[in-house]
């Protein structure tokens, strides 16, 4: 038996440790061979200075795991272990390089996202409350796993919201909560035939045109006219699905007037199976008018399936969301999916049930509005002033980012290097434009969103981005 030697200046707690991985290490290394007998307990506690129970307690985690086995009356013995494999003869080191992260010091940085959102005025107190009233009333629920679709309590509780707030018409068994758009969108077409096409907006959400895409799918980008996703181009690409974001185009911010969703709505009503899908991902925030009603509060032929999230009015790391799908794909959707396991925390699920029945989010929504149209408003006059007659803005008054143009001969390239070099954040049209197209433009065009920039900060942001345009 290869003899070895205990640290004793070490926690007490952690003799069996040092007892157990040295012997591990022994067998793995077939330094020991199978079959030997371990000596007795008492016979290397003595002979290591140890205690009896550090000597059991390493004894019984080497059999548990299968390292040794015992013989009644005879005693612990080496288990027959085969060699591992050495595919490679030099060790290599445990992660390649270009896979290591590297930590990114954000400090002294400022953000125009138009991801991020401002948590600084978040009612985390509030939501405390419905939090622990979730804990008080749901413990059997919060024991088990959920229905697949969501708590049926909190699909109801969302579908009377949308239907008071969006004009969306559905039934709380249409709703289906899911970690987030992305997710949901992949469910939804990974239960369509493979020679299903989808057509999408261009500019557009590129993270869907990639998932679509990597779902092997026939996508077209569709280019945008002043009225939003132009209907020719629908026409001659011929989609089963139509991607949209009516009510605050992303990224240019243009808001679909009535005609054109008429339009849209009975292009889908003509077809076999044709479906628009509407993206209704920032609609709660709207400035100076009420919000528009969605496109799906038109439908009258079951033929929009509605997209909304809570990641841009709560805290994005909660990751709820949901679609309200017509009661064919519903159908189609628990054939496919009854099995799956609901992948949204149940506890933060019956928190936003009470938050919103408290009238605590109704609250919040209506403080954020205010909060963001004064940053946007402060924004978009520093913007002109600094800027005078160089800059144009789409400036539509509705959700958490506005498109700017910027007449310059910079490149986007120069753009996005100057922007690090400034420490600012910003976000080109070129990371929207779809489908491989670029625009032949003088112009640089960015995607400005104004919810995490502090207002103090709006001075010195324009500051910098001048200097990256200029």
């Amino acid at each position: 038996m290869i003899k070895f030697h205990i640290d004793n200046g070490q926690n007490s707690n952690y003799i069996y440790k040092q007892i157990y991985e040295t012997l591990k290490g022994f067998i793995l290394d077939h330094k020991v061979s199978a079959g030997t007998k371990l000596p007795s307990k008492r016979e290397l506690s003595n002979e290591l200075g140890v205690s009896i129970n550090s000597v059991a307690a390493a004894y019984e985690q080497l059999l548990a795991e299968g390292y040794i086995y015992t013989v009644e009356r005879r005693g612990y013995f080496i288990e027959n272990i085969a060699h591992f494999v050495n595919v490679h003869s030099a060790k290599e080191p445990d992660l390649p390089a270009h896979l290591k992260e590297t930590f990114s010091d954000q400090k002294g940085w400022l953000s125009f996202s138009h991801i991020k959102t401002d948590n600084s005025k978040f009612p985390f107190h509030e939501w405390m409350k419905s939090q622990q009233k979730a804990i008080a009333q749901h413990k059997s629920e919060l024991a088990e796993i959920a229905h697949f679709q969501g708590p049926f309590t909190v699909r109801k509780t969302i579908s009377d919201m949308i239907a008071l707030t969006r004009g969306v018409t559905c039934e709380p068994e249409q709703i289906i909560i899911g970690t987030g758009i992305h997710p949901l969108i992949h469910q939804l077409m990974a239960m369509q035939s493979s020679n299903r096409k989808v057509a999408v907006e261009n500019p557009g959400y590129s993270r869907i045109y990639q998932l679509l895409k990597s779902q092997k799918r026939d996508v077209s980008p569709i280019e945008l006219d002043k009225e939003g996703i132009d209907i020719k181009g629908i026409e001659t690409a011929k989609p089963d699905f139509l991607f949209i974001t009516p009510s605050h185009q992303f990224p240019t911010g243009t808001i679909m007037p009535i005609s054109r969703r008429v339009e849209l709505l009975n292009w889908a009503a003509t077809g076999e199976d044709r479906y628009i899908i509407e993206d209704d991902y920032d609609s709660e925030f709207k400035y100076g008018t009420d919000n528009i009603p969605s496109l799906q509060s038109l439908d009258r032929n079951q033929r929009v399936i509605y997209f909304g999230t809570f990641s841009k009015t709560l805290l994005p790391s909660f990751r709820i969301s949901y679609m309200v799908l017509p009661p064919k794909l519903l159908e189609l959707y628990q054939y496919n999916y009854s099995d799956r396991i609901q992948g949204c925390s149940s506890l933060h699920l019956y928190a936003l049930h009470y938050f919103i029945q408290s009238g605590e989010y109704a609250k919040h929504i209506k403080r954020m509005n205010q909060h963001y149209n004064k940053k946007r408003k402060q924004l978009i006059k520093e913007l002109y002033l600094r800027f005078q007659n160089k800059i144009k803005i789409n400036d539509a008054p509705a959700g958490l980012h506005f498109l700017a143009e910027f007449n310059t001969d910079k490149r986007y390239e120069e753009i996005d290097e100057k922007a690090q070099r400034e420490k600012l954040e910003i976000y080109t049209i070129k990371r929207f434009l779809l489908g491989n197209k670029t625009r032949d433009s003088q112009n640089i065009q960015l995607v400005i969103g104004f919810a995490s920039i502090k207002q103090e900060d709006i001075v010195e942001a324009v500051e910098r981005l001048y200097r990256v345009i200029y």
